[in-house]
């Protein structure tokens, strides 16, 4: 529209100017024409594009929703398949916890608007989820509390959970989405489905794919095809712990779905300070595993012949004092799971476990204090991509102790690891960071300009011209490019993570006609603008064919450098452009998409911006001064303009997060706190079972884990 308003303005003005000199009726009848044929084509195209755009019906919403919803099912089955590997969930087999309906009634609803059946009745186990999802879809409305003390197992239930309920989900059924609740700010989202549609819009890019139209995370969230399964409520502050069941209460309608965790203490002192429970949930609870549930466990995790060291563990386990120290670590899944990952290795030694230690809380703490050794000595690292359990590099098990203790005391307060806000929480993009970035590219992109200006006009109009000229613009442009840096430069650390996906197959079209339209643009914009110094050379009545030359230099410069920033704009935003098979990933993977889309913008702008800039201006140069003056201008173009377009997309835009990232990592391994490539370092200690993954975020295995290295 704007392009358009410019395009009449400035062929009115020439027409006008024409008239007004010497012969102006027929001079203005002949640039008239000019302007005319301008104007036809791009109008022309105009018309053809929006006639051959399809209408969209009313009933293909209802299509474009439930090819959505399948999306967004198979983006979080992938999610959760390594993942659960990763956390061995099903490895021999799901613990053998029993979970149980509170006897506490204060934190709970009134049974009758929980189930129309008996609650005593509603029990169930870990290694049996298929019947606790079939008796949570039997709900009268299917909302389910799990509670439970640390390390019980209730990340583990609602990952159960969401992996069943998806493998068994009807086509009406809603979608699983595991999320943590840490991320929900009450007050910038103050309804529940308002944050769930930001964050599959951010975590599943795949629905934000131009196949299924506009808003379909909004659509999905309202219309309850989303089952939102919030982890976590324990590890926001206290004071908003409260304002979440408040905002729970206020946002679930009667189809709506939940599935909410959080520890006990923490959840009966939110209803308190609330005055209300959360509506039509049950709540469930675990009990302690027993001595003889948890020896069995063991004894499955182990080899069929398990040695004499391991036989008197498990008789000491299935027939010593309950209230021992191994006994009471091992009613816990986390008690198990450490167990298990320390001492089922190669050379230890499990005869450990029967000495006299105090209590529960010094084993489990001796159990934290050789967990890294254990993983570390035991995974030994591969090359090999589909080898889920093994590192990428070897590390000294003292160094990662190290940067994990300093990892646990940054999350000090929270549980997640959001790889992009980490510039934002150290404060690593300060002011003499950004000063740095404004002048090292304000004068270089400042230079560049300079030199394009002042030189061809100083060969013309001589070399005091030249200069003044060059100085003059490079100086502005120096001026106005440091001010850019320094403001983007403020922004980067907000940023989120973006992605690119740059295959090909079946989205070559969408390019192909956004830089066509981009190029009649342009092309009408250069007619019109040499049809403008026609008319003004008439009306002046300028003879100087060396003068006119460099106005027309001008122009053609100013022409050529939209045309470089528009391709690059077009070609990054196509980048950005997600496809329905662009599935979610780890926080390694979208650490990686996000630095992809850095390193290819900056590449789209060298290269499509300079190279545009090149070409038009050594066929230009060519046709008037030769072929050799062409390839000489048209260097120099390449090399000026292809600058300003790579500096321009990582000022401009969004999803500066990776540029971020790096000079906080440099600050942070300069200070001997964190490695420098970290996130390789935290994709292998995930990899090992140190870290666990939620979509883009890492959050340690256990929330005591962290804790012990806090």
């Amino acid at each position: 529209m704007t392009a358009g308003l410019l395009l009449v303005t400035g062929g009115l003005a020439v027409v006008a100017m024409a008239w007004r000199g010497d012969n102006g009726l027929q001079t203005a009848a002949n640039v008239a024409q000019v302007v005319s044929l301008v104007f036809a084509v791009p109008a022309l195209v105009a018309l053809f594009w929006q006639l051959r755009r399809p209408s969209v019906p009313a009933a293909a919403l209802a299509v474009r929703l439930a090819a959505a919803k399948e999306v967004l099912a198979d983006a979080v089955a992938a999610q959760w398949r390594d993942e659960a590997v990763l956390r061995s969930l099903d490895d021999p087999d799901p613990m053998p916890i029993q979970w149980q309906v509170t006897a506490r009634g204060e934190i709970m609803d009134n049974p009758a608007g929980i189930s129309t059946e008996p609650l005593m009745l509603f029990t169930a186990a870990s290694d049996e989820i298929a019947e606790l999802a079939g008796r949570f879809r039997a709900l009268r409305r299917p909302r389910l509390v799990i509670l439970g003390a640390a390390g019980t197992g209730k990340t583990t239930l609602a990952v159960q959970l969401v992996r069943h309920l998806l493998a068994t989900r009807k086509p009406e059924q809603p979608v699983p989405v595991l999320v943590s609740v840490a991320g929900w700010d009450t007050v910038a989202h103050p309804r529940l489905h308002q944050w769930i549609s930001t964050r599959l819009a951010q975590d599943y890019p795949a629905l934000r794919a131009p196949e299924l139209g506009s808003g379909m995370a909004d659509e999905l969230t309202v219309r309850a095809q989303v089952l939102p399964v919030l982890d976590g409520l324990d590890e926001l502050p206290e004071h908003t712990r409260a304002n979440v069941i408040a905002a729970l209460n206020r946002s679930l309608g009667g189809d709506d779905q939940l599935v909410l965790t959080s520890r006990t203490e923490e959840f009966a002192d939110a209803v308190r300070a609330v005055g209300d429970v959360v509506t039509s949930a049950l709540v469930v609870e675990p009990d302690p595993l027993t001595p003889a549930a948890a020896a069995g466990y063991l004894r499955r995790c182990l080899p069929s012949v398990a040695g004499p060291d391991w036989e008197k563990v498990l008789r000491e386990l299935r027939t010593g004092d309950p209230g021992s120290a191994l006994a009471s670590t091992t009613s816990t899944a986390l008690g198990l799971w450490l167990i298990r990952a320390v001492y089922i290795t190669p050379g230890a030694d499990p005869v450990t476990l029967l000495d006299e230690f105090a209590t529960a809380e010094d084993l489990r703490a001796h159990l934290f204090d050789h967990l890294v050794d254990a993983l570390v000595a035991t995974r030994t690292p591969s090359d090999n991509p589909d080898d889920l359990f093994r590192p990428r590099r070897h590390y000294d098990p003292a160094q990662v102790n190290h940067w994990l203790s300093y990892l646990a005391t940054y999350l000090a307060g929270t549980r997640d690891f959001a790889w992009w806000r980490l510039a934002r929480q150290i404060g690593a993009v300060a002011r003499w960071t950004r000063l740095t970035l404004a002048a090292g590219f304000g004068l270089s992109l400042g230079t560049g300009v300079g030199v394009a200006f002042g030189w061809p006009l100083g060969r013309v109009f001589g070399h005091s011209v030249g200069l003044t000229s060059g100085l003059t613009t490079g100086g502005a442009v120096a001026a106005l490019v440091g001010l850019v840096a320094w403001f983007s430069a403020g922004r980067w650390a907000d940023d989120e993570p973006g992605f690119a996906d740059l295959r090909l197959r079946g989205r070559a079209g969408g390019l192909a006609v956004s830089l066509g339209k981009t190029t009649w643009i342009a092309l009408a914009g250069l007619i019109v603008s040499l049809a403008m110094l026609i008319g003004l050379r008439e009306l002046l009545e300028v003879r100087d064919g060396v003068a006119f030359g460099g106005f027309v230099y001008v122009a053609t410069l100013c022409v050529v450098g939209w045309l470089a920033f528009r391709f690059t704009v077009n070609v990054i935003t196509w980048s950005e452009t997600p496809s329905q098979t662009k599935k979610s990933g780890t926080p390694w993977e979208s650490w990686r998409r996000d630095r992809t889309l850095t390193v290819f913008r900056v590449a789209a702008g060298v290269l499509v911006g300079g190279g545009t800039a090149g070409l038009s201006f050594a066929v230009i140069a060519g046709l008037s001064s030769g072929v050799r003056t062409g390839v000489l201008i048209g260097s120099i173009a390449a090399a000026i303009f292809g600058l300003a377009a790579g500096l321009l997309a990582v000022f401009t835009g969004h999803h500066r997060a990776w540029p971020a990232y790096l000079i906080a990592t440099r600050k942070l391994a300069d200070e001997g706190l964190l490695p420098r490539d970290l996130m390789s370092f935290l994709d292998d200690a995930h990899r090992i079972g140190l870290l666990r993954a939620v979509g883009p975020i890492y959050q340690f295995r256990h929330a005591e884990f962290q804790d012990h290295l806090a």
